[in-house]
């Protein structure tokens, strides 16, 4: 069952919402106040967050990277007052996974909602059992990984580290999101551990030299494959 976290500082609203999703089916948390929002992240493990983009003077988007680098980060539905498509755009690139603006029509919610429950069904489906890239497989519910059929060994960071590059390969991560994710921690710890890190898994990853983890200097790491090598 999917679970949903509510986030809306109109309690009126918010009572409607719950009760009306409650009714559909769905397990539902809700929160009012905008600095709520992640420890309840935390707590309640959320598949859904639909956040409200205007909490008085504060804006939610400004949270949208930290809920994104959170550990099994929910997919986000923004609601919005805000309907020009400047804010639209701007609300997307910023990570928010779908847009809805106020006012809305609640089969719609719930139409947008049901499309985001079948997107995670999809990835949790692909991802359940195998990932390849190039010649390396991860086995997701035996957490192993495989380099030209040979079980590497690995450290739960190192495994942690590995599969969140290759989550999100072609793209650059920052430092910051690098250590919400794995370390668990927004606190940067001001040393070169995440080089250390990236080091051990370029060493352990020289079975295939496809297979490259970048340092972009000021900017982050990205995991790439050089396809035409194949």
């Amino acid at each position: 069952m999917i679970k949903l976290l509510l986030a809306d500082d109109e309690q009126p609203l918010l009572n409607f919402l719950t009760k009306g999703l409650c009714a559909e089916g769905y397990h539902c948390a809700c929160v009012n106040v905008l600095h709520d929002v992640i420890p309840t992240i935390r707590k309640y493990q959320p598949d859904i967050i639909v956040l409200d983009r205007l909490f008085k003077d504060e804006d939610s988007l400004d949270l949208m990277q930290a809920i994104k680098a959170l550990p099994n980060a929910p997919l986000v539905l923004m609601l919005t007052a805000l309907d020009e498509v400047s804010e639209r755009v701007k609300g997307l690139q910023e990570g928010a996974d779908d847009y809805l603006c106020k006012p809305f029509d609640f089969d719609e919610l719930i139409a947008r909602i049901s499309a985001l429950g079948r997107r995670i069904s999809n990835q949790t489906n692909s991802d359940s059992v195998a990932t390849k890239i190039g010649s390396l497989e991860i086995l997701h519910e035996q957490r192993i990984a495989r380099l030209n059929g040979l079980e590497l060994s690995l450290t739960k960071i190192e495994y942690e580290l590995l599969t969140y590059l290759i989550k999100n390969q072609g793209k650059v991560m920052s430092r910051e999101r690098i250590l919400n994710r794995v370390w668990q921690t927004q606190n940067d710890p001001q040393t070169n551990v995440i080089d250390v890190y990236i080091s051990k898994l370029r060493k352990k990853l020289e079975g295939d030299p496809q297979i490259a983890i970048q340092t972009l200097r000021g900017n982050g790491y990205r995991l790439s494959i050089d396809a035409k090598m194949h």
